[in-house]
């Protein structure tokens, strides 16, 4: 095992925004902070053991002294206040995930020594949850097309896109054009000098880990340890993005298919399952397949790819066989009938976030179709990797956007800490590797050879690892990697 330094000063790194996808310039670093605003806890309603308050934050950092907005914060004391450790903040994922609600309901995520020596913080990140939501029509949000068939519908997911832009900043205010990861970023700065904490603790999941690299990149010297749990690669340009993303999801389903040929408790075993996928497939082309919870209810062939990439979070693939099987013997779907969304309703849209995160452009229908082609080769059973949502939801959003991909550029005291898992659905162990090469010496990935969206809570031997980095310091080994734990037993 290694010990990690001491953090040597507070000076920040001064680093320039990349202009373009791709460039390998980071975040700009922040201007130097007002006065520290203080965060007035009260017994959380939901649970009264659990404290939640509000930190006033500006809506644009480049500009602290105007708009303001609240902060939305939760807090569980250390369990031991004779062992005091400061504060671990948690990034949630998503976007869109509630820090608030994990510290308040699903506290049981951290283990009991996390939870002894420190108090475990997290908010709802900007525009989303409590913490000024973006609001939008919802029924503009549901004419967002999930995969766009011809240049007709091309034209209209632009046309729609832009409707939706400017609804939601109506709705919503200035705040729906500074909803990105590195105003995120530095907000986590503000609660963590709110909070009076000289350095950062971290443990950030999935989108979480966004935030956590992009603090990194912002005050590398304000960072005592951080931990990042299925790691975004924020590198990637439009084609590298989607095709990670098909290989990640077309990994999962071989896992899935290598499990049911083997495990006499697959409700699919000694069958051919991706002839039954396919065949599952075709009847969702023709708009004949529902779903295993709604038989009433069509399935597209991008939701059934989704339904499938979702059990693979877990995993759950006794589950994802039992749903297979129920589909297969599903009646044909009914005519679905139109409906409209009331034009006065309005929903929350925590994708707004990821739409100034990324630039993904597509010139027209053209190149849209031929992503699609090529996904197709790389994810033969999948097709429809999430991405391609991402692709859709964010079509014709203005360039630059506020928080462009780039190289990373992290020069942090300490270690940072990558626990990727092998066989990742949503956060490829292709942008954990990835991550781990931009990070250099600045980073070490801890491999999990199994299963899911994460890995914190599933092996105790990650577990162990990251509990003994947070507390103690200690790195583990370079290459160092943690066994498989079997998902279904």
């Amino acid at each position: 095992m290694l010990r990690v330094r001491k953090s040597v000063g507070w000076t920040l790194a001064v680093t320039t925004v990349a202009a373009l996808v791709g460039a390998a310039g980071p975040p700009a670093a922040a201007a130097p902070p007002g006065p520290v605003r203080s965060i007035s806890w009260q017994p959380c309603e939901q649970d009264a053991t659990a404290e939640c308050g509000t930190l006033s934050v500006p809506v644009d950092w480049d500009h602290p002294d105007g708009e303001r907005f609240d902060l939305a914060l939760a807090r569980r004391p250390a369990t031991d206040p004779q062992a005091p450790g400061g504060a671990l903040f948690f990034g949630p994922g998503g976007p869109g995930d509630s820090g608030v609600d994990r510290v308040v309901t699903g506290i049981d995520r951290f283990s009991d020594d996390l939870r002894r020596r420190f108090d475990i913080v997290s908010f709802d990140p900007r525009g989303t949850g409590r913490s000024h939501p973006v609001v939008c029509a919802t029924e503009l949000l549901a004419a967002q097309p999930q995969v766009i068939a011809d240049q007709e519908q091309f034209a209209a997911a632009l046309a729609g896109n832009a409707r939706l832009r400017a609804d939601c900043r109506t709705r919503t205010g200035p705040l729906v054009d500074h909803v990105d990861t590195i105003s995120a970023a530095r907000d986590l700065d503000a609660v963590r000098a709110a909070l009076g904490e000289r350095r950062l603790t971290f443990h950030g999941s999935s989108y979480g880990t966004l935030l956590g690299l992009q603090y990194a990149e912002l005050f590398p010297h304000r960072v005592r340890a951080m931990v990042l749990e299925s790691t975004v690669d924020h590198s990637h340009a439009t084609r590298s993005f989607l095709d990670t993303q098909a290989v990640t999801a077309q990994d999962s389903f071989d896992e899935f298919v290598a499990w049911c040929a083997t495990a006499e408790t697959c409700a699919l075993h000694g069958r051919n399952v991706r002839a039954v996928w396919a065949g599952l497939w075709s009847r969702a082309e023709r708009g004949e397949l529902t779903g295993p919870d709604r038989p009433g209810a069509p399935l597209s062939p991008f939701l059934l790819s989704r339904l499938a990439q979702r059990a693979f979070y877990g995993p759950d693939w006794p589950g994802l066989a039992e749903d297979i099987q129920t589909m297969e013997s599903n009646p044909p779907a009914p005519v679905a009938a139109s409906s409209t969304a009331a034009g006065t309703s309005v929903s929350p849209y925590p994708f707004a976030v990821f739409c100034q995160d990324w630039s993904l452009p597509v010139r027209d229908y053209r190149e849209y179709a031929s992503h699609l082609r090529r996904l197709a080769r790389l994810a033969p059973d999948l097709r429809y990797p999430q991405a391609v949502f991402a692709l859709s939801t964010c079509l014709g959003t203005p360039t630059p956007v506020a928080n462009p991909q780039h190289r990373l550029r992290v020069r942090t005291d300490v270690p940072l800490l990558l626990a990727g898992t092998r066989h990742d659905p949503a956060s490829g162990y292709n942008w954990a590797t990835n991550v781990a090469r931009q990070l250099g010496r600045h980073g070490v990935l801890l491999t999990y050879d199994g299963w899911g969206h994460g890995s914190y809570t599933t092996s105790p031997c990650v577990s162990r690892a990251v509990d003994r980095y947070l507390l103690d310091a200690v790195v583990p080994e370079r290459g160092a990697r943690c066994p498989a734990v079997d998902p279904t037993a």
